[in-house]
């Protein structure tokens, strides 16, 4: 591969990604606040789930009509797709519950691919395009929903997505063993390093961190939500859901 196009972490292109995720879902709230305008709100919704299908749809055309990949390698069974396909559920019919699993897998998982993605590809690569539409598209939705729909998790998310989380685990490490693929990375380390480069090698071992540092990062997620209620009603409640007026 030739270097001049290689990935290079928190170079200037991965730094514009990042500052592009941050600031896009306030730039869109804060144009749906100034219009009021439901339809404008419900126009953003379906546009950000529509550009996560067409996507997805074109990366797996390219990798197959390329070779670049074989087709068990093309599964939708990396953690990334179910975020992508629960967010665009959520977003296009404003059910809270499945905004709830979309917040923990997406924020939980895909922001750790956005910061250290593993990634050998560097702008303007269609790989690097594909991959960060992919994952920052579904960081977009998440906090677009939080900043306009007020969503927002609840401690009985935590205990659901956990639930959802294991059924992720079981169907795709079976896959995992079925096609030697390497879905959610269970099998093994990814190349790039990350947060997982500090777990065990031995599998069993590595598989029962892996459980650990998920429900942990689920944990810190719902934390400054906790504070929130604690600090404000002595409690933890699920407040209401107000929608974008007309």
């Amino acid at each position: 591969m030739d270097s001049e196009n290689a990935f290079h972490p928190f170079g200037p292109a991965h730094l514009v990604i990042i500052f592009l995720t941050v600031a896009l879902p306030f730039a869109l709230a804060h144009l749906v606040r100034v219009t009021q305008s439901i339809r404008l709100e419900r126009f953003i919704a379906l546009s950000l789930g529509a550009l996560l299908l067409l996507n997805y749809g074109c990366a797996v055309f390219f990798v197959r009509r390329f070779h670049a990949t074989t087709w068990v390698e093309s599964l939708p069974f990396q953690l990334c797709d179910w975020a992508m396909f629960v967010i665009i559920i959520a977003m296009w019919t404003e059910r809270r519950r499945w905004f709830e699993v979309a917040y923990f897998w997406g924020i939980g998982g895909t922001l750790q691919a956005l910061i250290t993605p593993n990634l050998r590809y560097g702008f303007p690569d269609l790989r690097f395009v594909s991959f960060f539409v992919a994952h920052c598209a579904i960081i977009i939705g998440i906090a677009f929903l939080m900043l306009v729909h007020k969503f927002r998790p609840s401690p009985r998310s935590i205990l659901r997505t956990i639930v959802w989380t294991e059924l992720y685990f079981m169907i795709t490490f079976t896959v995992d063993l079925l096609t030697g693929v390497n879905y959610g990375f269970l099998l093994h380390k990814p190349e790039a390093f990350s947060i997982l480069s500090f777990l065990a090698d031995w599998r069993p071992l590595y598989l029962a961190q892996l459980h650990g540092l998920a429900w942990l990062f689920f944990a810190l997620l719902y934390a400054p939500f906790a504070v929130v209620d604690v600090v404000r009603g002595g409690r933890f409640g699920e407040p209401p859901l107000p929608t974008v007026a007309s």
